[in-house]
């Protein structure tokens, strides 16, 4: 298994050619408290770079980009009743979407959690 980062605050957890695609600790520390998500479609056809969900903070919405193309194959469904578990356990509980990859090598435009972490200071 390992996990992809990108510089919009997406991970991807590769296991396989499915990913679970979700937002960093940085990313819900910047959203603050996550009181409403908009999942898609299980079967819905994500573009890399284009939009996976819709993330409501009390401070503001947010797109979530998918960080590879593919197929949703599943919805963290417990997000629509708790989606306090986005602040709780980001890289946990708290996923959005599982989807098939259609393309592995985009896997390679993305950076490693040491590079991501170097991103971040950067940043901040």
């Amino acid at each position: 298994m390992t996990v992809y980062f990108t510089k919009d605050h997406e991970y991807i957890r590769v296991e396989g050619d499915v990913g679970t695609v979700g937002i960093t600790d940085y990313a819900q520390g910047q959203l603050g408290d996550v009181v409403y998500v908009e999942l898609p479609e299980t079967g819905k056809a994500l573009e890399k770079g284009g939009e996976a969900a819709v993330v409501e903070s009390v401070k503001a919405a947010s797109e979530v980009y998918a960080p590879v193309s593919g197929e949703v194959v599943e919805v963290n469904g417990e997000l629509e009743g708790t989606p306090a578990m986005i602040n709780e356990d980001p890289l946990g509980k708290g996923w959005f979407v599982k989807v098939k990859l259609s393309d592995t090598a985009q896997l390679d435009e993305l950076m490693s959690e040491a590079d991501y972490e170097t991103y971040v200071k950067s940043i901040s």
